[in-house]
């Protein structure tokens, strides 16, 4: 049976979490072999300090009435500094030559959905059933196509779903990609533990309470599986990222990447218009100079409610989770003396105490930590915002039918209301209570609907464009 080594139990003593071996004699050899896995996979310095350090204190009403319109290409622009014709060929250039990559975030649940599985296995096409992953695998096969190079794909997972979403792309044949476009790669993990003692909790006799350290655990991931130097030597210089829950991303936007290019940035970030003044997104701004979000909920009704001469909002880019980096500025930052920043979260955690007993709390009794992508904006030396249509780029699907909002009858219709104004804009027409969906793979856009449709069509039935 192994036993644990002299270095970690060394760095136990030290670090006062020797309790974490308290039942190494009633533990089988594969769970002391799991135990001592999870240990020595946890850098004890690095959490010693955060657990040691005191939260910063952030005064976000302060911050928010300093706060600014971001430095943004904005859809009502009568005069940009970089036209959006400009911009998608630039964009056009970098996806033919190959230096975009596109990472895909699909750590979570579909819990909120009453799905028991991976949220990128959710069937969410109206017509066709397709599922999450295969929307945004469809949409790389169409830019691949069009522009001749295999986009790579990196899907970043969560320990929950690493495992069946390795299943579901070998059972699907990774959904139509290469053998080599698609990696799968999972996040890091972080110890939960007490609130009032620093220790780490034991989830059972035989391991630690873990939790995934938060989307912004990317760039640590990235370097960690070996992503960042693999897509160097393959001439990626650029990373699309976007989350599995919104179909509508525009995946590798030949524009969007090229106001990142052609701006000098490191960080772009995609925003919308927010429909009222207290809508319940991130606020993109600029504070100081930096660009970075404000939660709505940090934000005052005052400041929200802000306007400009022209009535519209002062604070008006809601954040979508699309963004573009530099790969380079990604290796700066896991290079740098801490990279991200972690957050500290009060939750409530399961644990078993020095009896052995399970208890499961009523109130808050632990310490999470973890990090947020977005944090990435006020690191970059440069961040833009650009401005597109929600209707063309964000319908979110995460909450059960019947919810109000961000359910997947909402995105369903979404998908099939741009479809529609696609088949419209070529002249064709569909039939009142006849929908049509339309896969990247036969179309990718509504210039390559009308390209396709050089004759005008009437749809009497409900289609499948695949």
């Amino acid at each position: 049976m192994s036993s644990p080594s002299p270095t970690l139990i060394e760095q136990l003593s030290r670090y006062q979490q020797s309790h974490l071996l308290q039942f190494e004699s009633q533990l089988s050899a594969a769970e002391k072999a799991s135990l001592l896995s999870e240990l020595e996979s946890i850098d004890w310095q690095q959490l010693s300090r955060l657990v040691g350090s005191e939260d910063e204190v952030i005064d976000w009403h302060a911050l928010a009435r300093r706060a600014e319109p971001p430095p943004a290409f904005a859809l009502s622009d009568r005069s940009p500094s970089i036209t959006r014709q400009q911009a998608f060929e630039a964009g056009e250039r970098a996806l033919r030559e190959g230096k975009v990559g596109f990472i895909l975030v699909a750590g979570g649940q579909g819990t909120r959905l009453g799905f028991d599985l991976p949220k990128g296995l959710y069937p969410i096409g109206p017509i066709s059933g397709r599922t999450l992953f295969q929307m945004h695998c469809d949409r790389v096969l169409g830019m691949s196509r069009r522009y001749g190079v295999d986009i790579p794909v990196y899907v970043m997972t969560s320990p929950a779903t690493d495992a069946p979403t390795r299943e579901y792309f070998e059972s699907e044949q990774r959904c139509g990609l290469a053998a080599d476009q698609l990696q799968v790669f999972c996040q890091g993990m972080m110890p939960a533990v007490d609130a009032s003692t620093g220790k780490v909790l034991l989830a059972s006799k035989s391991s630690i309470a873990l939790s995934p350290d938060g989307h912004g655990g990317l760039v640590a991931a990235l370097q960690k599986s070996g992503i960042l130097q693999q897509a160097a030597e393959r001439g990626i210089e650029y990373f699309y990222y976007a989350q599995i829950d919104n179909p509508l991303a525009q995946v590798c936007q030949p524009d969007f990447i090229g106001y990142h290019l052609l701006a000098g940035s490191q960080m772009t970030t995609q925003v919308v218009q927010k429909r009222f003044a207290e809508e319940k997104v991130g606020n993109v701004v600029s504070i100081d100079g930096r660009v970075q979000i404000i939660e709505y909920s940090d934000l005052p009704a005052d400041v929200a409610k802000l306007q400009n001469a022209d009535g519209s909002l002062r604070l008006w880019a809601g954040n979508i989770a699309i963004h573009v980096f530099d790969r380079s500025f990604l290796k700066s930052v896991v290079e740098s003396a801490h990279g991200l920043p972690f957050h500290r979260a009060h939750k409530k955690v399961s644990f078993i105490d020095s009896q052995g007993q399970n208890i499961d709390p009523k109130d808050p009794n632990a310490i999470k930590f973890e990090r947020f992508v977005f944090d990435l904006l006020p690191i970059a030396e440069r961040a833009i915002v650009v401005e597109d249509a929600a209707q063309d780029v964000f319908a979110p699907v995460k909450n059960a039918n019947g919810a109000a909002v961000d359910t997947p009858a909402h995105t369903q219709q979404a998908i099939l209301d741009q479809h529609r104004r696609w088949i419209e804009a070529a002249g064709s027409s569909i039939d009142p209570g006849v929908n049509v969906e339309i896969s990247p793979r036969w179309a990718i856009d509504a210039t390559e609907v009308a390209e396709k449709l050089t004759t005008p069509v009437r749809f009497s039935e409900s289609t499948f464009l695949g």
